[in-house]
C-alpha cells in the first residue's frame, strides 16, 4: 500500500465542497469508454494544471466508477473484490434507497473558484456521454461540526493511521490503493431537531454537543447515532474514513448531510449502514435519505491503465 499512489480518499474534508453522480447515456460503449479512457488521463492533468494556477487551493479530488459503470465500460475485465451494486436496505422502520449513478466526484477546496474550475474542466470532457443526476455543494461548517450541531467525524481514525482504513492492500493486488466509497445524501427535518432539549440531542447522538465528550452508555437512546452505527468484527471496533459536510439552501429549507465514507473493505461500511437502519438510528426519525450509491475510486496508476486501453 502506498497511499502516494492514492487519489485524495483519506484526509482533508475541505472548506468548500461539490459532489457530482454522473449517468453513462449507454448509447454508443465504444464512443463512451474512448471517452472516459482519454478523461482518466485527462482528469490528473486538469488537478495538476489548478494546483499550479491557485498553489493555495489546497485543491483534493477523487473520480470513481459504480459496478454498473465498470461492466458497461469494461466488459470481461478484472474487477475490484468487493465493488457491487448497492441494494436498498430495509430496518422496521426506515429504509436507506439505492439511487443511479456511474460516475462520481468529490472535489474540495479552500477557494471556491477552485472546485467550479474543476468540475467545470470535466465537464468540458463528459457532458456528450453523461448526464448529471445529483450535484450537492457542500461547505465547513465552523470547526467541522454537522449541520445538527455536533462534532462530525469524532469515531474516525487519526489522519496519520487514515490510509490504513480508506485504502485497499494487498489483499486485492491489481486495485491495491484504491478505494471504495459510498455516497449517500440525506435531508434533515431541521424544525423537529431544533424542538429537541440539547440534552435530548445529546441522548440521540450519544455525545455531549458543546464538549464532543462521549456519553455513559445508560445515559444514551438504545438507538442513539453513535451505538447504532457501530460495526465490530470479533470484538474489534472497525472503522472507515468519513468526509462528511452540510448542504443547505435555508430559503426552501431544503437542509441535510452528505455522507461520504471511504474505505478499505465495502464490507465495513456496509456493515456500519446495516446496524443503522436494522437499530432505526435515532438520526432517520428527522431525516429523508434521497440517494446512495458505491464507487470504486482507481489509484492514480490504475487511471494511467485505463486510459493506456489496459482494461
Amino acid at each position: 500500500m502506498d497511499p502516494n499512489k492514492a487519489q485524495d480518499v483519506w484526509k482533508d474534508v475541505g472548506q468548500h465542497v461539490q459532489f457530482t453522480v454522473l449517468e453513462l447515456n449507454r448509447t454508443d460503449q465504444a464512443q463512451e469508454k474512448a471517452v472516459i479512457e482519454e478523461f482518466a488521463d485527462r482528469y490528473q492533468a486538469i488537478l495538476r494544471s489548478l494546483r499550479i494556477r491557485d498553489a493555495q487551493g489546497d485543491l483534493k479530488a477523487s473520480f470513481g466508477l459504480s459496478n454498473a459503470a465498470w461492466d458497461y465500460l469494461f466488459p470481461g475485465a478484472a474487477k475490484p473484490k468487493e465493488l457491487e451494486t448497492y441494494q436498498t436496505l430495509q430496518g422496521p422502520k426506515y429504509s436507506m434507497p439505492a439511487s443511479a449513478g456511474d460516475l462520481f466526484f468529490h472535489v474540495r477546496a479552500s477557494d471556491e473558484a477552485v472546485v467550479y474550475e474543476a468540475m467545470s474542466q470535466f465537464r468540458r470532457f463528459l457532458k456528450d456521454i453523461t448526464t448529471v443526476v445529483d450535484e450537492t455543494k457542500g461547505f465547513r461548517y465552523f470547526e467541522g461540526r454537522a449541520i445538527i450541531g455536533f462534532i462530525d467525524g469524532t469515531e474516525a481514525p487519526q489522519v496519520e493511521d487514515a490510509a490504513d482504513y480508506a485504502i485497499i492492500g494487498d489483499e486485492d493486488p491489481v486495485f491495491e490503493n484504491g478505494s471504495y466509497a459510498f455516497a449517500q445524501k440525506w435531508r434533515h427535518n431541521m424544525d423537529f431537531w431544533h424542538h429537541l432539549k440539547t440534552e435530548e440531542q445529546e441522548k440521540a447522538v450519544g455525545r455531549e454537543k458543546f464538549t464532543d465528550l462521549e456519553l455513559a452508555d445508560e445515559d444514551k437512546y438504545a438507538n442513539a447515532h453513535n451505538v447504532a452505527s457501530k460495526a465490530e468484527i470479533d470484538g474489534e471496533e472497525q472503522k472507515i474514513v468519513r468526509m462528511n459536510v452540510p448542504f443547505s439552501d435555508p430559503a426552501s429549507g431544503n437542509t441535510g448531510t452528505y455522507f461520504i465514507g471511504y474505505s478499505r473493505h465495502w464490507t465495513v461500511t456496509k456493515m456500519m449502514l446495516t446496524n443503522m437502519v436494522e437499530k432505526s438510528d435515532f438520526l432517520l426519525t428527522f431525516s429523508e435519505i434521497l440517494s446512495g450509491q458505491l464507487f470504486f475510486i482507481p489509484s492514480r496508476p490504475l487511471l494511467d491503465q485505463i486510459a493506456d486501453g489496459q482494461f
